[in-house]
């Protein structure tokens, strides 16, 4: 097996950043002051005010008897949108299924670069939203369905992107976790469920830095999100202790005075009848107090002053009229391509490999079949509808989490290129017969299908697109060796997946698509991705639907596989499961309590393979009964890349006052629970190798 050197570098090399001068908060919270000082009211309101058309998706007023240049915000979570010369991003959930920090602070770096090379104030994202239900339309924008997971993988973006001197804008707050009737549901969740499980990642994201979150839709127990007081002010603002600025979503803002009190400090994209003249006479007549209109104010000065962007920053240069010719606006580069390529390789999952008939070894000949394996179209003028995505692989979702592709490698493309000696017969349809003749006719038969989804709807289901099971069945009747890989947002239903020799989750992987994948395919790389959600044998075995409102959070703190595990029932893969072309042993579990009150859970982990390739470690922790918790929560993860035969220390260590408490809501605090705890170390919430207790 030959290892792609170029693709490990990315994930080894020292990050090169353009890092502009940045301050502290204290520092910038002085400079923003002393500008407010000396501006108008009319002024002051302006910095918060969005003005409708300009050259991004958001905009504010330029002033210039005030030296300020006006901000630019801009979609998307995962690229800049609506612009050429750009890398067509990866999609947040195959960042989560790569498991890896390296490569998730590496693609926040090159977005921010990007977006800073364009001229772009603030990134409208990431997204940390959870995957509470399989269905949900923007799954693949966040990081899956564990908090501790998408925390550490939105706040490494956010530091990526930061460093480059870019707003990161983390959304949507709070618990819009479907499309469904988004901008008239009330989503209802009592407190505890709110801390611990959707409030979290946000909370993350703010001690890596943060210095924008926007506010969301729906409504939170009958309270539109953006005039929400508890959430805003008390749980972000006081508790959590955000110091940066709140923007609406777009047109997310349903008052003026009340949603200013309430915490929103920005309204989007404008204009409209709340904020501007309307904000003006409400200080003026005293509805809104000036103490107000200057934190407004000042919160979003100093975001900008804090990220250095008063400092050299590069003139806007995105809009629908962006002309590929332009040298000033090519952002993208090879490592940014490579980047995505490898975070790509990362994130293939592969749920099952019977008889080891992956990696390929030089086969006669391989079938490609299925219309997911060919050429799509993301270009500018098109793709925010179903049709766009229907036609081709599956890379991206749509609406503002999307992204425009320009180079796209599609899976036959990437297949083609890699496949030396074999022979390639394709059929880029998905009709059976057809399928059949070339299954029958090849030594390897690979089947793509896919499902997609995006903004503005839910999967009205998560069975395959285009009558793919109809597809695999056929392919698998006609040839034994029989590999599916499937693109798709989050979990679909498998029927087939009995009838098959190996499957393979791709997520939704960008515009290096099809080189990722071969990449795996061939053994270039050796598979390192795991599910950052939970597929199960069937649809009801989940706990939440999509659902029409009021949207009831009835399941509280077992999302995901908390529920799984706690109800005992087992999935078809669960998460954090995936396969490798070797094997590890684990063994050596120590657990360490310092002096500071934290503690460190430890563990050997060695190559007991032939090969070498990358091993994700996970640790699980069981609260005492007493405490209320699910069965056993993530609270750890690594990756280790071993050689054969090596042994690797991995320490995980825990923030007791945080990881290990709970959220009391009769102190309204964070409370460490005491009784004993269990550990658990292993390869997936089910594949526990190890087991220990400690108490506190």
């Amino acid at each position: 097996m030959r290892l792609s050197l170029s693709l490990v570098a990315i994930a080894t090399a020292s990050l090169i950043t353009t890092e502009a001068a940045q301050l502290s908060w204290e520092q910038a919270y002085a400079k923003a002051k002393a500008k407010v000082a000396n501006l108008s009211l009319e002024d002051k309101v302006s910095l918060g005010t969005g003005i409708g058309d300009g050259p991004c998706v958001g905009n504010t007023a330029a002033m210039s008897n005030a030296s300020w240049p006006g901000l630019c915000l801009q979609d998307s979570p995962l690229a800049v949108r609506l612009a050429y010369n750009v890398t067509g991003g990866i999609a947040g959930i195959n960042v989560a299924a790569s498991f890896d920090r390296k490569l998730t602070l590496q693609r926040g770096h090159d977005m921010g670069q990007e977006f800073r090379g364009k001229g772009i104030n603030i990134q409208l994202g990431p997204d940390v939203n959870m995957a509470r239900t399989p269905e949900a339309g923007r799954n693949w924008e966040g990081f899956g369905e564990d908090p501790y997971l998408t925390g550490i993988m939105g706040a490494l973006t956010v530091q990526g992107v930061q460093a480059e001197g870019v707003i990161s804008t983390a959304k949507h707050f709070i618990l819009n976790e479907q499309e469904t009737d988004r901008t008239t549901n009330t989503s209802i969740a009592d407190e505890r469920t709110i801390h611990e499980i959707y409030a979290w990642p946000f909370a993350r994201a703010v001690e890596a830095g943060l210095v924008s979150v926007m506010c969301s839709y729906n409504q939170i127990n009958y309270t539109y999100a953006c005039e929400n007081d508890a959430t805003m002010n008390k749980i972000l603002k006081q508790q959590i202790g955000f110091q940066g600025f709140i923007q609406s979503d777009w047109g997310a803002t349903h008052s003026g005075a009340k949603a200013l009190m309430a915490g929103l400090d920005m309204d989007m994209p404008g204009p409209d009848d709340f904020w501007g003249a309307n904000l003006v006479a409400a200080a003026k007549n005293g509805t809104v107090p000036m103490s107000r209109v200057d934190d407004a104010a000042t919160r979003i000065l100093a975001s900008y002053y804090k990220l250095g962007q008063d400092s050299n920053f590069p003139k806007v240069q995105v809009d629908s009229d962006d002309v590929p010719s332009a040298p000033v606006d090519v952002v993208t580069s090879a490592a940014h391509k490579a980047t995505v390529r490898s975070i790509g390789a990362a994130s293939v999952v592969v749920l099952k490999n019977d008889d080891n008939i992956l990696p390929l070894t030089n086969p006669k000949a391989i079938g490609v079949i299925g219309q997911d394996a060919g050429p799509t179209f993301y270009g500018i003028g098109g793709c925010t509808e179903h049709a766009c995505y229907d036609n081709g692989t599956a890379a991206a979702g749509w609406g503002s989490g999307g992204s425009y592709f320009f180079d796209l490698v599609d899976p036959l493309q990437g297949i083609t290129s890699r496949a030396n000696q074999s022979k390639i017969k394709s059929s880029l349809t998905n009709d059976v017969d057809t399928a059949t003749q070339i299954a029958k006719a090849v030594d390897i038969a690979i089947v793509f299908v896919q499902s997609n989804s995006g903004e503005g709807t839910d999967r009205s289901n998560i069975t395959l697109w285009n009558k793919g099971d109809d597809l695999v069945k056929a392919v698998a009747a006609a040839n034994p060796n029989t590999i599916v890989v499937v693109h798709t947002p989050s979990a679909v239903l498998m029927p087939w997946v009995n009838n098959v020799k190996a499957v393979i989750n791709a997520g939704l992987p960008g515009e290096e698509s099809g080189n990722s994948l071969a990449d795996v395919l061939f053994g270039d790389v050796n598979p390192s991705g795991r599910l950052p959600y939970t597929i199960a044998v069937k649809n009801s075995d989940y706990p939440a639907h999509v659902s029409k409102p009021p949207v009831v959070y009835s399941e509280k703190l077992l999302i995901g596989y908390r529920w799984f595990d706690t109800k005992n029932i087992e999935p078809l893969f669960p998460f954090g499961h995936g396969l490798s072309y070797t094997n590890f042993t684990y063994s050596n579990l120590k657990i360490t309590k310092s002096k500071s009150s934290n503690m460190a859970i430890s563990a050997s982990i060695k190559n007991s393979g032939k090969i070498a390739g990358s091993e994700v470690p996970q640790l699980y922790i069981g609260f005492p009964e007493s405490a209320g918790e699910p069965v056993k929560i993530l609270r750890g993860f690594d990756k280790l890349m071993l050689k054969p035969g090596q042994t690797s220390t991995v320490t995980f260590p825990l923030n007791v006052s945080k990881e290990l408490s709970i959220y009391d809501v009769g102190s309204q605090s964070w409370q460490i629970a005491h009784g004993q705890f269990k550990v658990y170390v292993g390869a997936s919430s089910r594949d526990i190798r190890l087991n220990g207790t400690f108490s506190l």
